[in-house]
């Protein structure tokens, strides 16, 4: 299955040009949020567009990077047994250690925050071993890097990805 990966943006300063999304186009993002697998062709009956204009609108939505369209998937299903969140403290740029951070392949999620941490990542392990070992082995060596505190989930009560687009 393939992994989607978001490119590192800065939330405090948009970019210079947003992509122009009109009304259709973000009827097309919601439909696409309730079902990933929707046909072009059931799209196009509900936003009043040929199968092949959506088609080009979500092209270039997904090549702008306004969208993705990916599997969920709930890991537990997947013999991954240890979910975390991990803050970490940095002392220098926040910036730098995300960045390291975000090189570590069983971390998923890495946000540069400005409160009590400065990088909150989450991670996605087998065991409680290999949990340890990216806290201990990956994450505590990265120069910057004062102190870690790790959430363990316990029960994923919900994870959505439909927000719309307000």
């Amino acid at each position: 299955m393939p992994v989607a990966a978001v490119e590192s943006y800065d939330l405090l300063m948009p970019p210079t040009k947003l992509p122009s999304i009109d009304a259709t186009s973000k009827a097309i993002i919601e439909l696409l949020q309730e079902d990933g697998r929707r046909s072009y062709s059931d799209i196009g009956r509900a936003v009043g567009l040929s199968e092949a204009a959506v088609r080009q609108r979500v092209q270039r939505l997904t090549e702008s990077g306004v969208m993705q369209v990916v599997a969920v998937t709930d890991p537990m299903q997947l013999g991954f047994q240890r979910q975390a969140m991990i803050g970490i403290r940095v002392s220098g740029d926040a910036r730098v250690v995300a960045e390291a951070v975000a090189a570590i392949d069983a971390i998923d999620y890495v946000v540069v925050t400005l409160g009590g941490f400065d990088v909150i990542v989450e991670v996605v392990c087998e065991d409680d071993e290999e949990l340890l070992a990216i806290i201990n082995d990956r994450i505590r060596p990265i120069d910057g890097v004062m102190s870690t505190e790790t959430f363990v989930y316990a029960k994923l009560q919900k994870q959505l990805y439909n927000w719309g687009t307000r």
